[in-house]
């Protein structure tokens, strides 16, 4: 260190031992506490008791802007009304592009019908008529968050209408329903007591917090089904035998196709029922969708699965011993409202004489 840098180091330690610096340096301490001790008492409380001077009261009509969520009662909802029959045009309109004609879904868009009795699968198809609980909220997120990309541009009575017909793609109204105020309430949702209080901290905690069972935890050994079944483990020359001895034992044969059929006509018939596959399903596991499950309709009388909700129409052709022949399904499918009037299935027919032969001829050749 250079000797004018020694010095000047010298003379500042020698300043902060001089008394005059530390008498200066204790008063300054003794002063600072005090001070912020009292700096509460120098604001003025009454002023900021009463606000800052910002903002303004909001006004009743930015208040009413804003007050339109609709509760599950049905506080809020505003006076209007619409049919299925208005609903089904607009949604057709609107809604469509996105959820298709009867809610089955474009693409990864959402499913808003269908899916009923499939909350347990492991694969569930959670849809307005299968899963929400309350109709309020399907009208709440219509009116204030749909179309996709025209929010808020639906009145009152266009989203009265468009619920209706999501309804009634559900199963849940009649095709001549009309939904209004006063009848929300009494719109019974089919998932309205599927939701309970959060208890996993009573039950699911508890269970999970034992010991687990560490060595002969299970006392049988129960084979349901074999991998080489399941086309998860490939087979090889030495368990082909067994694979396929196994295959034959637990798996069903195919259905053989009923002669006469062209299977050329057949296999068109499948490319077909493409159109009818939104609401309809065909084979061996099929089950109920939107419309009912299609195995051996041809020659059954209308309205014959027990498990399926037909429309009133439906019920009355079948009251009146409507059966499905090839020459009446042959009617039907260019025309289905000339054949069901009011019925609920909105698909506008095949024109093409040849497609619904290849169709029908589909139907035939699978078992009921």
């Amino acid at each position: 260190m250079s000797k004018s840098r020694r010095d000047n180091a010298g003379g500042n330690r020698n300043r902060q031992a001089h008394p005059r610096f530390a008498r200066a340096r204790a008063l300054a301490a003794g002063l600072a506490l005090p001070a912020l001790l009292a700096l509460p008492a120098l604001l003025p409380l009454p002023a900021a008791a009463e606000g800052f001077g910002l903002g303004r009261t909001a006004l009743p009509q930015e208040l009413a802007a804003w007050d339109i969520d609709i509760r599950p009662d049905g506080l809020g909802l505003p006076e209007g009304s619409g049919d299925v029959q208005t609903g089904e045009a607009l949604f057709s309109e609107r809604c469509a592009v996105c959820h298709g004609d009867f809610g089955e879904g474009v693409d990864r868009w959402p499913v808003l019908a269908g899916g009923q009795g499939t909350l347990a699968d492991r694969d569930p198809v959670k849809t307005v008529g299968s899963y929400w609980p309350y109709l309020s909220t399907l009208w709440d997120y219509v009116h204030r968050a749909m179309p996709f990309t025209e929010a808020h541009s639906l009145n009152v009575n266009d989203t009265y209408a468009i619920v209706a017909y999501i309804l009634y793609s559900n199963d849940i109204v009649d095709d001549d329903f009309t939904l209004t105020r006063e009848n929300f309430a009494t719109v019974e949702m089919p998932n309205a007591d599927g939701f309970f209080v959060d208890d996993r901290d009573q039950v699911e905690v508890p269970a999970f917090s034992a010991a687990p069972c560490m060595h002969d935890c299970k006392t049988d050994v129960h084979i349901t089904r074999r991998a080489t079944v399941l086309d998860v483990t490939p087979e090889t020359e030495t368990d082909t035998e067994t694979g396929d001895e196994t295959a034959s034992a637990e798996a069903p044969a195919a259905p053989p196709e009923p002669t006469g059929l062209d299977p050329v006509l057949v296999a068109a018939g499948e490319q077909v029922f493409r159109k009818c596959a939104a609401c309809h399903r065909i084979g061996t596991d099929a089950r109920n969708a939107v419309g009912p499950v299609l195995n051996g309709v041809v020659g059954r009388h209308a309205g014959a699965i027990d498990d399926f909700r037909y429309s009133p129409a439906m019920k009355a052709a079948a009251e009146d011993g409507l059966v499905w022949t090839p020459e009446l399904l042959d009617a039907y499918l260019t025309d289905p409202k000339t054949i069901v009037p009011r019925g609920r299935m909105s698909f506008a027919g095949l024109r093409r004489a040849e497609d619904r032969a290849a169709v029908i001829a589909y139907l035939q050749a699978q078992e009921g």
